[in-house]
């Protein structure tokens, strides 16, 4: 949006609109090609980053106020809440990426600006959500062990989460969805 008038940029609007209409053609044609939601990058990015924040949340509950004495349930719900929240940033950090690269399968040889692309979408949606919840709604606190990070004040907890766990869901996201190409074209 404009930041003097409530009109929307229409060469943006238009940009991000080609985008997505090329994506969406390109799912289109590799849903006929492969017929398998497995060889979709979406499917793997959502696997591997659920498998691996998942982890992460559990080893991270000491770094947040009230998790280490929470009944095991309740913070098992609560670390699954969290690793969704994950992973619907690691989508949407995947579909940037993608309308910025123009393609769906940029993954399979990812060039350096499209990694750092994709970690700097899920950094930028952490710092922002970590802010939102532990200052504005009051969500969630940090502990003492937590070490905050200026000028926000965000966890380093969850900064170093997503600064380590998107290059590894890259990487076996790579190694899968080319497998699985190579397969196919092998039989």
């Amino acid at each position: 949006m404009n930041c003097v008038s409530n009109v929307p940029n229409t060469s943006l609007t238009f940009l991000w609109l080609e985008g997505l209409l090329s994506i969406m053609v390109q799912m289109k044609i590799d849903e006929s090609r492969n017929g398998s939601v497995f060889d979709l990058p979406e499917f793997n990015i959502a696997v591997f980053s659920f498998l691996l924040h998942f982890v992460w949340e559990f080893v991270q509950v000491p770094t947040y106020s009230g998790m280490a004495d929470m009944n095991h349930w309740d913070g098992t719900k609560l670390c699954l809440s969290a690793t969704v929240g994950d992973v619907g940033f690691a989508l949407t950090a995947f579909w940037v990426t993608s309308l910025a690269a123009r393609r769906r399968d940029w993954i399979r040889q990812a060039k350096s600006w499209q990694v750092v692309l994709f970690v700097a979408v899920g950094v930028a949606l952490t710092v922002g959500f970590e802010f939102y919840y532990t200052e504005i709604s009051k969500r969630w606190t940090y502990s003492e062990l937590m070490p905050l990070v200026p000028p926000l004040g965000t966890g380093l907890s969850p900064l170093v989460q997503w600064l380590l766990i998107p290059p590894v869901v890259l990487w076996f996201t790579r190694r899968q969805v080319s497998g699985s190409g190579s397969q196919r074209s092998s039989e």
